[in-house]
């Protein structure tokens, strides 16, 4: 399988994850915390990345590579979101559980305020124990070696 092949499953992949999002958004009203968007973004520069090194005959390993940390960030943030969901560890204040005590009257009131009504601590969807999040690092992570796989093609047969 050719170098160009596999970045563009790498890039159909990401284009469907991030399609699949959109549409647990808009078709199945499920409405995004923050952090849930945070893993979008990786996604688009991994797209991106694909449809500009797809038009070269050979892609360029430094598009390939940077599809491949795109993809590498989204699998990072989706661990660490799974990881606030379980409460393993704690997300940021901004979109997870707080401690009102330690807060002043001022800042709780802007807390209060500004405070997402999507909390990235909650799991509102999972299939098989894994959450949304989960499922986006366990899928990113398999595009992280598709990526990978096609940055290193090749490279055997140009040194003979």
């Amino acid at each position: 399988m050719s170098r160009r092949l596999r970045v563009a499953i790498a890039g159909a992949g990401s284009l469907v994850l991030l399609a699949g999002a959109l549409a647990f958004q808009y078709v199945g009203g499920l409405a995004p915390c923050p952090m849930c968007i945070w893993q979008r973004w990786p996604h688009g520069a991994a797209i991106l990345f694909a449809l500009v090194a797809i038009g070269f005959k050979t892609p360029p390993r430094i598009l390939v590579l940077g599809g491949a940390l795109s993809a590498a960030v989204t699998a990072g943030i989706g661990i660490y979101h799974a990881g606030v969901e379980q409460r393993w560890w704690q997300g940021p204040s901004s979109c997870s559980g707080f401690d009102p005590s330690q807060m002043t009257p001022d800042e709780l009131f802007q807390h209060l305020a500004t405070a997402p009504l999507v909390r990235c601590d909650e799991i509102p969807w999972e299939f098989v124990g894994l959450s949304m999040a989960a499922w986006n690092a366990v899928l990113s992570a398999i595009l992280v070696l598709i990526w990978i796989s096609a940055l290193w093609i090749g490279r055997g047969a140009a040194r003979h």
